[in-house]
């Protein structure tokens, strides 16, 4: 059993994505007022920890993935005084939280950057960021062939002719790592939030820090990597971890590491560094028995010599909501491949959902669980262009669909929008679909069979079970198309993806299903929660 500083390791986690969350003043914009009034419906949802998406003072160019000061909340979302008493509150209520730190990147409306576009070519200011001449005859050209991940070159050029590094979108200046200055704030904001009670850190583009300080092209194969994992990125956590066990209880540093390398990967959990990372194989890993049960082996045996919980993620703000990608041809996710007009049978979709819901509470480690996904929210995919804000959609000109369509604000009651996101006639940044009456919180609590209902269910299962959480799990007998496993003492799941029902092993009582078994055997894209012999 794992020690009680030591939450994160089983932890139920919930992604709040502050400007969908709730309004409060009516505004249109989520905010940290409108999270305080539903502190009760995350509580009896059951969730240990919430883990707030950005909510600085920032511009907004990628969704407040562009900080402009840290130690200062977006006006929209509140004040300083409100993100205290939301902690506050939240811990009163038995939940944690979890804050976003950004080390990759800060807003082109940063203090420092726009000191280093008012000093000019060869400053120390310019020295925090990666300021270059440009290639060719007069400069012309950026100075390597890196791209943004938001489409386009990664490069940036301002008037005096330089050209700024920026691997996400040209609002979003990289930060140089090799610079003392920059290490050294980013450890006092961590202390600065460490402080006023958060008991964690999600560390965004945590592989992605550190350059090669001479910028070279990006090569096919390179290794290592100009720009991604590169072996001094660890010395930068090692750093953080002291900072996180300075305080008691320790805090948690928790990264979101995209990595093909399940080794490479692990090497961010050796016990001096983070104490765990989102496991993306598991959310982009298609619905399919052989391929998922691939994954969770391979997930489980990565972390286990660096002693470090697995998590498993279903969505979160930047993919394509769960109920939305489990009802298409092509169940996996994968930015690269998000297109228009996708066909897609939301009953399956949903139906597979709950199955999967299921399946990750119950594998060993810890879970996150992106808000509206507890009501089976679909993908909204027929937003007007003329609201999308994600640049990745308008970095592409379009071709990208963008990532508002999982951001959508949440509806929490009544017949029609604002469907109790805000008062009554609220206008939220993003409009809502009218069919969403149907599936609003208060529409869900009041129905046995519904998506919260099953969340909410599962989540005090898996807090009574003392099997579940953090541990061990063992696989047991089945068929190629069924996922079947215990965790110790007398616990078991069996996932049904075959397209016909499923046997059930030796069992004493079934604690939970996704959907009714039929003569005692488990449907397809069902999954059942056992108390075994």
């Amino acid at each position: 059993m794992h020690q009680p500083h030591e939450w994160w390791r089983g932890a139920a986690i919930y992604q709040i994505y502050v400007r969908s969350f709730a309004d409060a003043d009516g505004d249109g914009t989520g905010d940290l007022a409108g999270v305080r009034s539903r502190l009760p419906y995350l509580a009896e949802l059951g969730v240990d920890a919430l883990w707030f998406t950005p909510w600085y003072a920032s511009p907004m160019a990628d969704g407040g993935y562009d900080v402009a000061d840290y130690r200062s909340i977006h006006p929209s979302f509140g004040s300083m005084g409100e993100a205290e008493k939301l902690i506050d509150e939240a811990r009163a209520s038995g939940i944690r939280t979890i804050v976003d730190i950004v080390p990759n990147h800060v807003s082109d409306r940063h203090r420092w950057f726009e000191e280093a576009l008012a000093a000019g070519p060869g400053s120390p200011e310019r020295d925090r960021f990666w300021f270059r001449e440009g290639r060719g005859e007069r400069g012309e050209l950026p100075p390597n062939n890196w791209m943004s991940q938001f489409g386009g070159s990664a490069w940036t050029r301002v008037p005096d002719g330089q050209w700024y590094l920026h691997r996400f979108a040209s609002a979003q200046p990289d930060l140089n790592w090799q610079h003392p200055e920059v290490r050294r704030e980013h450890e006092e904001v961590l202390r600065f939030w460490f402080d006023r009670g958060a008991a964690g850190v999600r560390i965004d583009s945590a592989a992605e820090v550190i350059k090669d300080a001479a910028l070279p092209d990006l090569v096919d194969g390179a290794d290592p990597h100009p720009y991604l994992d590169r072996d001094e990125i660890h010395e930068v956590y090692r750093v953080w971890r002291k900072v996180a066990e300075s305080y008691t209880p320790p805090r948690a540093l928790i990264g979101e590491v995209w990595l093909p390398d399940p080794e490479r990967f692990a090497r961010y959990l050796r016990p001096d560094e983070l104490h765990t990372a989102f496991n993306f194989g598991f959310l982009t890993c298609p619905w399919d028995a052989v391929r998922l049960r691939e994954t969770i082996t391979t997930t489980l045996a990565v972390h286990s010599p660096v002693g470090a919980p697995a998590t498993w993620v279903l969505a979160n703000h930047d993919v394509t909501r769960t109920v939305t990608r489990y009802g298409r041809a092509d169940t996996g996710f994968d930015f690269a491949a998000k297109a228009h007009g996708t066909p897609t049978d939301l009953e399956l979709g949903t139906r597979r959902a709950r199955a999967a819901a299921l399946l990750s509470l119950a594998l060993p480690g810890s879970v996150y669980l992106y808000q509206g996904e507890e009501l089976g929210l679909p993908e909204v995919e027929d937003l007007p262009h003329s609201v999308i804000e994600d640049p990745m959609f308008h970095r592409t000109q379009g071709a990208d669909p963008g990532r508002d369509g999982c951001r959508v604000p949440l509806p929490w009651s009544g017949d029609a929008p604002p469907f109790g996101f805000g008062p009554e006639g609220t206008q939220p940044w993003l409009p809502q679909p009218r069919h969403w009456s149907a599936v609003t919180a208060q529409q869900q609590a009041a129905d046995r069979d519904s998506m919260l209902t099953l969340y909410r269910t599962a989540l005090r299962l898996r807090r009574s079970e003392t099997a579940l959480g953090d541990g061990r799990m063992t696989w047991l007998p089945s068929g190629p198309q069924v996922l079947s496993f215990t965790r110790d003492p007398g616990f078991g799941c069996v996932v049904n993806l075959g397209p016909e029902p499923a046997q059930l092993p030796p069992h004493q009582q079934v604690l939970l299903s996704s959907a009714p078994l039929t003569d005692g055997q488990l449907p397809t894209d069902t999954a059942v929660w056992l108390r075994l012999s």
